[in-house]
Parts: C-alpha cells; structure tokens; sequence
C-alpha cells in the first residue's frame, strides 16, 4: 500500500513539473543546438523573442548551432502559474490562438503605462470597485491551469512585444459594458473579442 501511494506522489510530483518551462536566470546562457530557432528558444524559457534579440544585439533571425544567447530575463515560475490559471479561467473552451491572446492581453498590460508593472498586480487589479477579470471575483482563477494553458502563456511570453498592442477583451454577447465597445477592436478568436 506505501509503494501505491508513493507512485501516485510521484506521478502527481511529475505532472505538476511537467508543466514548468526551463527558468531564465540572470545571465542564464543558451547554447544553440540543431534545430533551434530564436522562437523555440523564446518558448523554452518563457522570455521574448524580441528581448533575446535585444540582449544579444541581433539583427536577424539567422542562427548557428554552437552560438551562444544570453537569455533575457522573464516573469517568475509563480507569476507563470497565476498567468496560466488565468487563461484557463477565462478561455476555457475557446480555440488555443485565444489562449494565447488572453496571455497576451496580461503581459501587454504589464507594458502598458496605464496598468499596473507585474503580471500579479494585473491579474488582481481592482479599480473603482471592480475586478479586471472576472475569475479573481469569481474565485475561478484558483482552478488548476493544464498543459494547454501552460503552453499558451510561453507562447505568448515568446510573442511579448509583436502584436497588436491588445489591452482588453470580451464576448459581444455577454458584455454589457457600452465603454468596452467604444474600444478600438485589434481581432476576433473564438467569443472573445480583443481591443485597445
């Protein structure tokens, strides 16, 4: 009976960790192997593709195996996970480009001047009384996140900086906010509608 229990530890140990992407530390290096694309590299560590080729003063997208990227600096296996439970609260259901573009909306937000500077004071922002996203309200935001979602947010931190500059989102046809309507719409995946 210990062994059986001891199995499903692990193998409950082994799912969570699953999920993790490789953290990028200061000056935390890469070696380019076979293969490797700035995008896929983006998507390991969970840093922009745009800031690894900042760091790294690259002007093209060419890579060679054998060179080595010092990796930019990310948000934290935390801010990850809280990230991930937020797109899976908010876009369950919907095509993964959503995901991605819910994850997206977060980080932008992070960039953005008129919000807050991490992506936790984002997700938990409150403002003239009300939640920025529902699932913190709701308290759906503490269902746990899967693969999918983990694989959207490294997507979208890998994306970080080469959108469409979207801030908001919401579903035309649960909304009842007149302002949010009034926003300019950068695209449409799923039911959500996504704007600036």
């Amino acid at each position: 009976m210990l062994l059986k229990k001891g199995v499903i530890l692990t193998i409950a140990a082994a799912s969570i960790f699953a999920f993790q992407a490789k953290e990028a530390s200061a000056n935390s290096i890469h070696t380019v192997k076979e293969g490797d694309t700035l995008w896929n590299i983006g998507k390991e560590y969970g840093v922009s593709v745009v800031d690894l080729k900042n760091v790294n003063q690259l002007e093209s997208t060419i890579i060679y195996p054998g060179q080595q990227f010092t990796l930019p600096s990310s948000i934290s296996s935390e801010e990850r996970q809280l990230l991930a439970q937020l797109v899976h609260a908010e876009a369950k259901g919907e095509p993964y480009a959503g995901k991605v573009a819910v994850a997206t909306v977060v980080l932008n937000r992070v960039d953005h001047k008129d919000f807050p500077d991490s992506v936790k004071e984002v997700i938990y922002q409150k403002a003239n009384g009300h939640y920025a996203f529902t699932p913190v309200q709701t308290g759906t935001i503490n269902e746990r996140a899967n693969s999918e979602d983990y694989e959207a947010v490294d997507e979208a931190l890998a994306f970080n900086g080469q959108g469409k500059g979207s801030v908001f989102f919401y579903n035309p046809d649960t909304s009842s906010s007149k302002w949010i309507f009034s926003r300019q719409t950068t695209l449409t995946i799923g039911n959500h509608v996504f704007a600036k």
